[in-house]
């Protein structure tokens, strides 16, 4: 069988070169390594053979996500390890799916907090809440990244490489403080772990095991946390525009499902039959 270890070792040190993160690295070597396996021979590696294994996955029910992120990591590697430019645009992808955000309410949030007992992590998760993060962010966030003159969360180097700043709770301030001056371990890291800082597992069986004790009845996640802070902010009242910079998100119209779940205007609306 021929050797593949040379090709993905150049697209790693392409990928590397342009700055991609680790997360990308991964997912892209680990797709281009299943098709350089599934077409077998150099011979059989263009532009129909891409679109053949593609269709394949379309068949085969994988989610559009998956087929659009394949998509983009053989156009990378034929275009960065053998100077070929595919044309792929033309496959067709399954449709979008646009399930609504699932949200929790205030009620289910304060009851998953009284479950935490351990201070660092009940911290940990009301810091989730408070600022909207995603968990990929939140566990790598420092203690210099925290203004507690006016409650500003920066974070660093986030999706897209990007950095921006955030809120936290006015109230959540005081308990930051107290948890920083008590805690024992050495380190930069606001939420430090056994090996540099907590890790994005962790977190989830942090608030899985919280969300059960509390009998939330969902499987809750730690991006429903992300969901419900920027649904409450639209709730309340505050400008779309606000919580999309707050989230990150590069497009508005990204932001703007959360419109579909915030309940303000849709609990004004006088029913028919009150009226008879």
């Amino acid at each position: 069988m021929e050797d593949i270890t040379r090709p993905l070792q150049k697209l790693r040190e392409e990928l590397i070169l342009r700055g991609y993160s680790q997360r990308t690295l991964k997912a892209y070597i680990s797709i281009v390594q299943r098709f350089l396996y599934h077409s077998k021979s150099t011979d059989n590696r263009d532009e129909n053979a891409v679109r053949a294994y593609l269709l394949c996955l379309i068949e085969k029910g994988c989610a559009r996500e998956t087929v659009r992120l394949t998509r983009a990591a053989l156009q990378f590697y034929f275009l960065t390890t053998t100077g070929k430019h595919l044309s792929l645009e033309t496959v067709p992808l399954p449709k979008r799916q646009k399930p609504l955000p699932k949200v929790l309410s205030k009620e289910e949030i304060k009851s998953i907090f009284g479950q935490i007992t351990n201070i660092k992590h009940k911290l940990l998760i009301m810091l989730a809440y408070s600022s909207g993060v995603r968990v990929s962010e939140l566990v790598t966030i420092h203690i210099q990244d925290l203004d507690t003159e006016q409650n500003i969360l920066t974070i660093r180097n986030g999706k897209g490489g990007k950095d921006r700043i955030t809120i936290f709770s006015e109230g959540l301030k005081k308990e930051l403080l107290l948890y920083l001056c008590q805690r024992k371990e050495n380190s930069s890291y606001l939420f430090p772990g056994r090996n540099g800082h907590l890790t994005v597992k962790s977190v989830q069986k942090i608030i899985d095991l919280a969300a059960k004790k509390a009998y939330i009845g969902k499987n809750v996640t730690p991006h429903m946390l992300r969901h419900s802070f920027a649904t409450h902010l639209l709730e309340q009242g505050t400008d779309i525009r606000y919580i999309q910079s707050l989230l990150g998100h590069t497009r508005l119209e990204t932001t703007q499902i959360y419109t579909r779940v915030a309940r303000t205007n849709i609990v004004k609306i006088k029913n028919p039959l009150d009226s008879l």
